[in-house]
């Protein structure tokens, strides 16, 4: 179900903050949670109900396997379970996200001609899947760590952070739903909320939207780009994808504080980075955290030598950028942040002394430059991209650029509808 769809907007989401608050001031608490819960379902089934039973079986696997690790005392055992959990949680992933691409890269090198069945990937499968094996981590950790199946599951399958996130843990979510001043609807939440969707929608509808058109019209036409529109291009896809993702993260912000749950902060202005360390710790934020948190710091972080820790900090932005894409281009684009963060660590001490704003030029070029490999759907794309970047051929704008850009007057009254 999309967040700007009018069954979403006029049905889903009033029913659901009514039922919910309803529920909750009648003290009907357990069912309210259970009421959000199937409203959860709903939502996600909305596409394709397959999904859902995907859904299910992973949240029933993972909180299985919580409550095994709990009860069983034996610290051997809980390891191997809490290995299995994360094992199968990315053998689902890889399955689903990957399977595709690896025969097309197989046929390619091989010169084959195996074809698999097309697989279907769930929605938000890279977003539940993470935080479910963050769940499992943290219960290894912490035997105190007790939630209900119902608690669970209305985590995971919570409609608002399903989809795209952000990657929230559990011990920023299920405590809320506990929370006696939570359960009762606020208007100061629900007007903040409000303002949130609105914002959201905007960067979304009006802003993203026609911004990608540009980036769409550019990569589909690369060869006659020359130096000024290959440069417009490239920044407006720097734009929309910061728009569209942080966007969609005010939307769902939004729908939360409607509810009276908070969720965590995704972005922090990214673009006014002045260095690449800089800029992970504003763009999304929960996904570097989750890296840093379950991955990094397992692997030693940062206290295991030096030449350890550059490849770990290389290693999780490899990562990075296959979590991203089924591609090769999003493989590079994590490459290019993993050298671009062990530069940035290397030379931190020697850039102190430069300008804050050159700082912020070097870092903001940085970014726009991987972002080239982000969008490009081959790396023959992206550098011909590049070469027509470079090639210092000033054409002029191109006129079927700057209508494509601009939305008709009948989608932009239509995006203001929705605001």
């Amino acid at each position: 179900m999309n967040f700007s769809s009018f069954i979403f907007l006029l049905l889903f989401l009033p029913i659901t903050i009514i039922g919910y608050f309803l529920l909750n001031k009648k003290n009907h608490n357990e069912i309210a949670k259970l009421f959000l819960f199937v409203m959860s379902l709903w939502f996600y089934a909305y596409s394709d109900y397959h999904f859902l039973i995907i859904l299910i079986l992973s949240i029933l696997l993972n909180f299985g396997l919580s409550v095994w690790i709990r009860k069983i005392n034996v610290r051997k055992l809980q390891k191997c379970l809490l290995a299995l959990g994360i094992i199968l949680n990315l053998a689902s992933l890889l399955y689903f996200k990957y399977t595709n691409f690896f025969e097309a890269s197989l046929n390619q090198y091989l010169g084959t001609s195996f074809v698999l069945k097309q697989i279907i990937l769930p929605l938000g499968i890279s977003f539940f899947t993470f935080q479910q094996i963050a769940f499992l981590i943290d219960a290894y950790r912490d035997h105190d760590i007790i939630y209900s199946f119902l608690d669970y599951a209305l985590f995971v399958s919570f409609f608002p952070k399903i989809t795209q996130g952000p990657i929230a843990l559990h011990h920023e979510i299920i405590p809320q739903f506990h929370d006696p001043k939570r359960k009762l609807f606020s208007y100061e939440s629900a007007s903040k909320g409000l303002l949130s969707l609105s914002l959201g929608f905007a960067k979304k509808l009006i802003l993203a939207d026609n911004l990608g058109s540009i980036a769409d019209w550019g990569y589909q036409n690369i060869s006659v780009l020359g130096t000024t529109n290959a440069l417009i291009v490239i920044l407006a896809y720097t734009l929309q994808i910061y728009f569209d993702f942080s966007g969609y993260c005010d939307i769902a912000s939004g729908i939360c504080l409607m509810l009276n749950i908070d969720l965590p902060i995704n972005f922090n202005s990214p673009y006014k980075s002045i260095s690449i360390d800089d800029f992970w710790k504003r763009w999304h934020i929960t996904l570097t955290r989750f890296f840093r948190n379950y991955l990094y710091f397992p692997m030693g972080g940062s206290k295991k030598g030096t030449l350890r820790t550059y490849f770990n900090i290389f290693f999780i932005f490899f990562v990075s950028g296959l979590w991203h894409g089924a591609a090769f281009t999003f493989i590079v684009w994590g490459i290019i942040h993993g050298i671009g963060m062990c530069l940035s660590k290397l030379t931190k001490n020697i850039m102190k002394p430069v300008p804050v704003i050159l700082r912020w030029l070097g870092t903001f070029i940085f970014v726009n430059i991987a972002w080239i490999f982000f969008r490009s759907a081959t790396l023959s794309d992206a550098i011909q991209m590049i070469r027509q970047l470079c090639s210092l051929n000033f054409a002029p704008l191109s006129a079927d650029m700057v209508v494509i850009g601009l939305p008709s007057e009948f989608e932009f009254l239509q995006q203001l509808i929705y605001l």
